[in-house]
């Protein structure tokens, strides 16, 4: 059979438990971008790319920074990859088998096609079933409808882990930003290809696996993150009423949602910096979401 034209970029941070399980069960090329390890993941990724060698498999390969750069170290792997179709997976999930190779036939059935955001299996414990990640039902019956160039329904957004692009585009929109750093990381960029033409859609017969690392942080804190995210996009992208009040809110809210706030106004600055015009397209979608 064919090579599946599609390479794996995986981001990964102190994790080397998790990618022993993942690493092997993806069937393609893989990039995989190490933020700055201390634990066994050099030794991991070592055994794994010479175990593809010995079985004459797609390869493994490393690039390492030498820092954390959060989610834009997966702007890396995207530069690396030999294919112009890229798979993103985090170090605790994967792709179905033939998961990849279907992608790649909606990637060149559907020019327009940016991103797509696939149906994803989430691990909730161990002898435990997995269940439909709730994001799905939502992607599935999202208000946009969908357009014929596109192979499901439109998206206003994508879950980086369980999500395959083209890698022309993405690159063009700049890809992940350092300004959130990690976190609510595909918003802007989902913004930035929108406004550019490009389609997002959701496909429900592209499933990832998707078993959350014990390594996480908590759901608190995570939240946290989320808010301040949400808020550094806002003032890059929408429109400054909609920034300021939606920062306003937050602060009065109190919790998870002021600490966010407060988080984020250190980098205010460099969110400012990178500012651009609301778009059209963008603001449109949101108003018909939020009726």
């Amino acid at each position: 059979m064919d090579p599946v034209p599609v390479t794996v970029v995986v981001a990964t941070r102190d994790r080397a438990d998790d990618l022993r399980t993942t690493l092997p069960r993806h069937e393609t090329e893989v990039v995989v971008v190490d933020n700055g390890s201390t634990d066994d993941t050099v030794a991991v990724l070592a055994a794994e790319a010479a175990r593809r060698r010995g079985a004459g498999l797609p390869g493994l390969r490393t690039l390492r920074p030498g820092r954390n750069l959060g989610a834009t170290a997966r702007n890396l792997g995207v530069r690396a990859a030999r294919n112009d179709v890229v798979a993103f997976a985090d170090d605790d999930s994967w792709w179905e088998p033939g998961a990849l190779r279907r992608a790649a036939e909606l990637f060149a059935a559907h020019p327009r096609l940016a991103v797509l955001a696939a149906r994803t299996m989430v691990g909730v414990g161990a002898g435990r079933p997995e269940e439909l990640d709730p994001v799905c039902r939502d992607m599935a019956s999202a208000p946009w409808g969908r357009d014929d160039d596109l192979p499901g329904p439109h998206v206003l957004g994508f879950v980086a882990c369980a999500a395959v692009v083209r890698r022309g585009p993405f690159l063009a929109s700049g890809g992940f930003d350092g300004v959130v750093h990690f976190g609510g990381e595909e918003e802007r960029v989902t913004y930035d290809l929108l406004d550019a033409g490009w389609g997002l859609a959701y496909v429900e017969d592209v499933v990832a696996h998707h078993h959350p690392s014990p390594s996480r942080s908590s759901a608190a804190v995570r939240r946290e993150l989320l808010q301040r995210n949400a808020l550094l996009t806002a003032w890059m992208r929408r429109p400054l009423s909609v920034a300021a009040r939606s920062t306003l809110v937050a602060l009065h809210a109190g919790g998870e949602h002021r600490r966010g706030a407060l988080a984020a106004v250190p980098r205010l600055p460099a969110a400012l910096g990178q500012r651009r015009g609301p778009s059209r397209v963008v603001e449109e979608r949101l108003a018909v979401r939020d009726r």
